[in-house]
């Protein structure tokens, strides 16, 4: 199991640069698990995609559809406590603390492409590539 943060679901779904080592991570790992905010924040992704004109209103149901089977059963509460405290302690958003918080508390790597993140946590935090010894 690995917890992977909404860009990297994301880039499953929307052809980006990245798409093909994230389908490279689903073959190696499909037990992705992440908290429940990825599901407002992968909304919030797709209404961006609608707003540039790059899909339509029923291709956005249908990835959402599709990344919420993927991720059915999942998805996790995290303790606010942690949340805050890793966000205070290194100025990373409440949002991103929120992956790393479930990763810590699952013992399992968290996956992004967050530079930020991957600074402040490089124990936890590491790209796709890097996942997969690229």
């Amino acid at each position: 199991m690995i917890v992977v943060d909404t860009n990297t679901l994301a880039y499953l779904y929307l052809p980006t640069t990245q798409t093909d080592d994230i389908v490279a991570l689903l073959h190696k790992d499909p037990a992705w698990a992440a908290p429940l905010l990825r599901r407002s924040e992968f909304r919030n992704v797709l209404v961006a995609y609608r707003k540039r004109g790059s899909i339509d209103a029923n291709t956005a149901l249908a990835i959402q559809l599709q990344a919420e089977q993927q991720m059915a059963e999942r998805e996790y509460s995290v303790n606010s406590g942690d949340v805050l405290t890793l966000a205070a302690e290194t100025g990373c958003s409440a949002y991103d603390c929120e992956f790393v918080s479930l990763a810590t508390s699952l013992g399992v790597k968290l996956i992004t492409s967050d530079k930020k993140i991957i600074k402040h946590f490089p124990k936890t935090a590491i790209t796709a590539g890097a996942y997969l010894g690229m």
